[in-house]
């Protein structure tokens, strides 16, 4: 429905709903430009002063006059139509509008009884915005009905679909900045509607606010002429609507009409894929509006256009002791939304707008869904332990650690299918990384048709796969947001792509871990397969381990990772960490078939402790052996124990101490992290003055890094990824990167000089070996026999 064709003769406000409707935007927007402004005199009941007003001004104004617009005409369609909706605030900053229209609602002051529903309220609502000990300037976890930062810009939508997922009477009305618009992320997220399933999951309402600039420059979409744009959505399959103007009246009028459309478009949607079993992928609607930037705000300052340009864009207007003559425009500005109108003596919301507001769990800011953990319901999940691989002797069966946790996620499938609340969601890499199983029982979720030849497509699912990390995270987030279950499986170099939106999960978990009413999610769970050592054939565009780097640097109270060094070690943390809340937990496995090391109590209980000296392995029991050789993650645990077997060959005498370590943050401190070891836990493994070789999954600098506190850190001796990498055989990557058996054992041997010439001569032998190696792959193109055939021998 396009904006010039409609007839405000006969719109559907009557004069009387339109005047409230356009008072209540009034009032939003008053209670924006206070925030962004006053500290005192909130109601301007005396003449404004530099007094009143905030001697450092943050925050932004141009996108909020837009959303607060949008913000009432939500709310009036909530209530006509009784619908269960909440907002999204795509543009960055846009804390004002959620703020304000929270409290005008009411919910703000529930949540917060401080802020309450009067003058010294409306003070405290303004002071505390944007400024020291107060709240963000940006879509908080402090601000109600938020689940949705807006700081960094693209994943709104990503979101909004993740919470749309499995709630199929929820409306997400999705507001996307159109500076927001040009990240690659939100570009790709158009795509999200040939995921969802009409009669299983919710709807997203996406709202693109074209107002015409970035922070400096003009935007993209704002720009392009109207029929491109107009084609361009369609052509992503949307029904676009535009709503268009700078006119009040005239805006309101257009937005009702197009608000009604858009919901008994949906209405009909659900009801012809609920009712009349249609099935063809539809064509959902959503809405441009096309308003300027800063709206409502000043007009021009200082011979400056600056409604409706990028000047907008923050604060429009300085107003402080260089700028004197600021105070009485701002002082305009605020007395042209009429507050007197507005509020009452004692600077409550007049009876009339306030009554225009839904009630009750209908408010935006208090829907449920947006503090998911009020909704989370535990995973129903089987004994892990009946998925165990039968391990009779260490090293004596081979299974894919991977293969053998998809026949354990394929149940959790199964036993959670009728209360819908978990999802695995992947780049195209559920099968690549050896999670077959889990098509068994489920199929992925795929509304745009299916072809004869194609496999496990199906209109809906519990897999959902797009080759887009920047999707597949978003959508978890926003799945888990609202109080759901899921995992997110990857390559392991390329979950690099998702590292700023780990980062701002991360961020928010810390936050609403602190806020009392903001209640505990569902772990973030990442497995990172398809790993650094397992990319021969991909070469070194595929290795990289630095995720868990990243990682690490987060808060102690959130991360979480572990390397498991087998299948059973692996449905032990994945249970672990698929019942955790509020953590963000990495998982890194193997997808090959390797040597299976622990049954399973021996697996618990190791997984239990998050390290372990395998006495088993170990040649010496005492409390001073020669040597640790240590070891964290499924490949250099095998390459760890192949040294120790070649140690106890021709080294016999030699005390050798094997300690292996699945929770990575057990090397840290527990000064630092509350899975960490103290330090006199940590010289029991260890030991306080004797060599540690420890072979390691990722970069070396990490357990430097962690570590470097320890009594006997200069004894720790670390092999890992040193970016090193073709294609080649598998074993091949470990000798150019020195964590290969050999170089462990001969860096073994250079630690400890009282082996004589006779660890110069293990030394000279593995050398040799190393050159034979090199040798027999090119010649034949695989690695050596007895590298490929080789068992750990009992002692």
């Amino acid at each position: 429905m396009e904006a010039e064709l409609i007839n405000t003769a006969t719109g559907i406000l009557s004069p009387d709903l339109l005047r409230k409707i356009n008072a209540y935007w009034r009032a939003a927007n008053y209670l924006s430009v206070g925030q962004l402004y006053l500290r005192e005199n909130p109601l301007l009941k005396e003449p404004l002063k530099l007094s009143h007003v905030k001697k450092m001004l943050l925050g932004h104004w141009g996108t909020t006059p837009g959303q607060n617009f949008i913000y009432v005409h939500l709310n009036r369609i909530i209530k006509e139509y009784d619908l269960d909706m909440f907002y999204i605030a795509g543009p960055g900053h846009g804390g004002p509008a959620l703020v304000g229209n929270t409290y005008l609602e009411g919910t703000y002051s529930e949540i917060y009884p401080d802020i309450s529903q009067d003058e010294d309220g409306l003070r405290k609502l303004f002071t505390q915005f944007s400024y020291p000990g107060g709240i963000p300037s940006h879509v908080s976890p402090d601000c109600p009905g938020s689940i949705h930062e807006g700081g960094e810009l693209g994943y709104s939508l990503s979101h909004a679909f993740g919470a749309a997922f499995d709630n199929p009477e929820l409306i997400i009305s999705c507001i996307i900045g159109d500076g927001e618009a040009e990240t690659g992320p939100l570009a790709t997220a158009w795509h999200s509607n040939k995921f969802l399933n009409p009669v299983t999951d919710g709807a997203v309402l996406p709202i693109l606010h074209l107002n015409g600039y970035k922070i400096a420059n003009p935007t993209i979409l704002a720009r392009i002429p109207h029929k491109e744009l107009k084609k361009l959505l369609k052509g992503y399959g949307w029904k676009p609507y535009f709503v268009e103007g700078d006119n009040p009246e005239l805006m309101h009028h257009i937005m009702a009409e197009v608000m009604d459309e858009v919901v008994k478009e949906i209405q009909q949607i659900r009801n012809d894929g609920r009712s009349k079993g249609v099935t063809k992928r539809p064509r959902w609607p959503m809405i441009v509006l096309k308003s300027p930037k800063g709206w409502t705000g000043p007009k021009e300052v200082d011979g400056y256009k600056i409604e409706g340009t990028f000047r907008a864009h923050q604060i429009p207007l300085q107003v402080d002791r260089e700028h004197p003559q600021h105070l009485r425009v701002l002082e305009e500005w605020m007395k042209s939304y009429k507050p007197e109108e507005l509020f009452t003596e004692v600077g409550k919301l007049v009876p009339e707008l306030a009554a225009l507001a839904p009630k009750g769990e209908r408010r935006m800011g208090a829907n449920p869904h947006t503090n998911g953990g009020k909704l989370l319901r535990d995973l129903v999940i089987p004994n892990f332990r009946n998925y165990a691989v039968e391990t009779h002797t260490p090293g004596s069966v081979k299974a894919s650690d991977t293969n053998q946790m998809g026949i354990f996620l394929r149940d959790i499938v199964k036993h959670n299918q009728e209360q819908r609340n978990f999802r695995i969601f992947g780049p195209d890499e559920i099968l690549s990384n050896r999670l077959n199983a889990v098509f068994e029982e489920t199929d992925r979720q795929w509304e745009s048709g299916s072809r004869v030849n194609d496999e496990f497509l199906a209109l809906e699912g519990s897999a959902v796969e797009m080759l887009s990390e920047h999707q597949c995270e978003g959508w978890l987030e926003g799945y888990l947001l609202t109080g759901r279950h899921g995992l997110f499986t990857s390559y392991e170099a390329f979950i690099h792509i998702v590292d700023s939106m780990f980062n701002q999960h991360a961020k928010w978990l810390k936050v609403s871990a602190r806020i009392p009413w903001r209640t505990k999610i569902a772990s973030l769970n990442y497995l990172l397969a398809s790993h650094v050592w397992q990319q021969a054939h991909n070469g070194d565009t595929h290795q990289d381990p630095g995720f868990i780097d990243h990682v690490v640097n987060k808060k102690a109270s959130i991360v979480r990772v572990y390397l498991p060094p087998d299948a059973n070690c692996l449905l032990s943390v994945t249970d672990h960490c698929l019942r955790s809340r509020h953590y963000v937990n990495v998982i890194i496995a193997g997808k090959y078939l390797a040597p299976q090391w622990l049954n399973m109590e021996d697996a618990i209980a190791h997984c239990t402790r998050g390290i372990s000296i395998w006495k088993w392995a170990s040649t010496y029991h005492g409390t001073n052996p020669d040597v640790v050789m240590a070891s964290c993650g499924d490949v250099p645990t095998l390459e760890s124990l192949a040294a120790v077997s070649i140690l106890k060959e021709f080294l016999p005498e030699l005390n050798v101490r094997v300690v292996n370590v699945v929770d990575l943050m057990k090397l840290e401190s527990n000064t630092e992290h509350p899975h960490g070891l103290t330090d006199e836990e940590f010289d029991r493994y260890f030991t306080a003055d004797k060599p540690i070789i420890f072979a390691f999954h990722g970069y070396p600098k990490l357990v430097h890094t962690l570590t470097y506190r320890r009594t006997n850190h200069v004894n720790m001796h670390v092999h890992g990824y040193n970016e090193e990498g073709t294609i080649t055989t598998f074993f091949d990557n470990l000798v150019a990167n020195d964590l290969d058996r050999f170089h462990l054992v001969i860096d073994v041997v250079n630690r400890l000089s009282h082996l004589g010439e006779k660890g110069q001569a293990v030394k000279l032998m593995l050398e040799e070996k190393l050159v034979k190696h090199s040798a027999y792959i090119i010649k034949n193109g695989e690695d050596l026999p007895e590298i490929r055939n080789w068992k750990w021998k009992k002692n």
